[in-house]
């Protein structure tokens, strides 16, 4: 059977899954792995083997941009200091400490077979960023706090970049092309940097080329350019494709798709990049699952426990020392969200690929690998499937579906009221015929009826309208506030430091409000 065929058939076998998850209530993408494993283990179809080539040159860019126009900017600034800390010295304690525990574990327990040092650091690195898309999923749709759901889509993002500059840097270091700390600093330091200047660069020029236009297919273009383009010209030089993809991204994001482009070519352009990461999703997941041995993993099941309790354990001690610096300042969250981010940080494709990617020459490329595959079988089934009971033990689901209800009803009538009005105002002025517009009326007149019915059934406690209400009208008055005192700083009404002092209390009352709002 050709690829083209198994293309199609793995997009329909996608389509029944979507359809049939959400009446089983089944996060989308564990689904889609397990379908695979089961497809692949039967020997039904054949599809590409996912390697290196095909993630980096297919999946990931459109998948990484697609994500970066989502970003909230203001978010993210106001956020910077606590992504930054899970994004890069996270993700290189997260490598030390999983390669740690693995050491020591085949050294103190006979029935586990030890593992060097090398060998422990590749598997660290391989594990160390996050793919959480089942998990914000599923956040997003029970109504998990807002500002939760970003910094895990945020820390997401970021560490895919930064996890893989650190398995290239700890492959490059086994292989001695690189030396001494220093040597090892600064080439962190230009992957990254040099990615993200060429992410701005091309984020930038798109922009510049893309600015009211029209045209929403020539817009989607430059937008597929730019997301391709930067990620294969970071990668020819040599520096983090990953990283630049997200800053091309932020930039049109910021640049184009918010303050300037045509609404309904806004709107085209994020429903192109809503469907490339649905279908690029789809495969991927899909591709894990077929890219499963059971057979083998069954045979290295002790191994792979130990280092899935040590990919478990580093990622507690990365949240939880974030949140403990965080703490005493205005940046602070609640402990049960670094449960929830500790508990949510499933590990996906990426992991499984960079450990496909180490050369055959490798010692024990097997053994990282067989690892790494069980680790995120473990991550995407175990955590994947109890992370919806977790979040509300730990109190962090609301009931904001049923506000969302409604207020979505209320809405309903108010527009129906306002169509019911008007025809009388059409009727008086004899504007036209009085049959129609009494068939008409009748008409709108069920609907309101309808929406007044679906109002009185989803009537959520008047506590929680009262509470959002509040919420959303602290939120309005901070913002104008903000706004007022830019202007006074700006007309030199008052000093640097003042104003500094008094923006960085009001982005902490919108925190605050932030780790309440769902």
């Amino acid at each position: 059977m050709s690829y083209e065929i198994v293309i199609l058939i793995l997009f329909l076998v996608a389509s029944l899954a979507a359809i049939i998850v959400k009446k089983v209530h089944l996060p989308y993408t564990i689904a889609l792995v397990g379908i695979g494993i089961v497809l692949g283990n039967l020997g039904l179809l054949h599809p590409p083997e996912l390697t290196k080539d095909i993630l980096y040159a297919l999946f990931l860019p459109g998948l990484i941009f697609e994500a970066a126009i989502h970003l909230d900017s203001q978010a993210i600034r106001r956020d910077l200091w606590s992504i930054t800390a899970l994004v890069v010295p996270g993700v290189i304690v997260s490598t030390l400490v999983s390669a740690g525990v693995l050491v020591y574990a085949g050294e103190l327990v006979s029935e586990i077979p030890s593992v060097p040092w090398s060998i422990a650091l590749l598997f660290g690195a391989a594990v160390a960023a996050t793919d959480p898309i089942a998990v914000t999923s599923v956040f997003k749709e029970l109504g998990a706090p807002k500002r939760l759901r970003m910094l895990i889509e945020s820390e997401s993002l970021f560490n895919d970049g930064t996890g893989i500059v650190v398995f290239g840097i700890v492959l490059a270091f086994l292989a001695q092309d690189l030396t001494t700390p220093q040597t090892v600093v600064l080439e962190f330091v230009k992957v990254v940097g040099l990615g993200a200047l060429i992410g701005l660069i091309v984020g930038g020029l798109s922009s510049w080329m893309i600015r009211e236009l029209d045209d929403a297919m020539v817009v989607i273009t430059m937008t597929t350019i730019a997301a391709y383009g930067s990620f294969l010209l970071a990668d020819r030089f040599a520096v983090s494709g990953v990283i630049a993809s997200v800053a091309a991204g932020w930039m049109i994001q910021r640049n184009v798709l918010q303050p300037s482009l045509y609404p309904s070519v806004r709107l085209s352009t994020e429903g192109f990049w809503e469907f490339m990461a649905f279908a690029l999703n789809s495969l991927i997941f899909l591709m894990m699952g077929f890219s499963i041995n059971f057979d083998k993993l069954l045979s290295w099941w002790p191994i792979i426990l130990i280092a899935y309790a040590a990919m478990l354990l580093a990622r507690f001690i990365v949240v939880s020392s974030v949140w403990g610096m965080l703490y005493p300042t205005h940046l602070k969250f609640p402990f049960s969200w670094a449960i929830a981010m500790s508990w949510g940080g499933l590990r996906g494709a990426l992991s499984m690929v960079l450990a496909l990617s180490l050369p055959d020459s490798l010692p024990y490329k097997e053994v990282v690998v067989t690892m790494v595959f069980g680790v995120v079988i473990l991550s995407i089934f175990i955590q994947g499937l109890t992370i919806m009971p977790l979040a509300r033990i730990l109190g962090l689901i609301s009931a904001k579906s049923e506000l969302g209800d409604y207020e979505r009803g209320r809405i309903d009538a108010m527009l129906f009221q306002t169509a019911l009005d008007e025809i009388d105002n059409l009727k008086a002025h004899h504007i036209a015929s009085k049959d129609i517009l009494e068939q008409v009326r009748e008409e709108y007149a069920k609907r309101k009826e309808e929406a007044v019915a679906e109002i009185e059934k989803s009537r959520p406690e008047l506590d929680m309208i009262k509470n959002e209400e509040t919420l959303r009208v602290k939120r309005r008055l901070i913002n104008i506030q903000k706004n007022r005192l830019l202007e006074a700083y700006q007309k030199g009404e008052i000093s640097r430091d003042v104003f500094e002092r008094l923006s960085a209390e009001l982005d902490a009352s919108l925190l605050e409000i932030d780790n309440l709002e769902a």
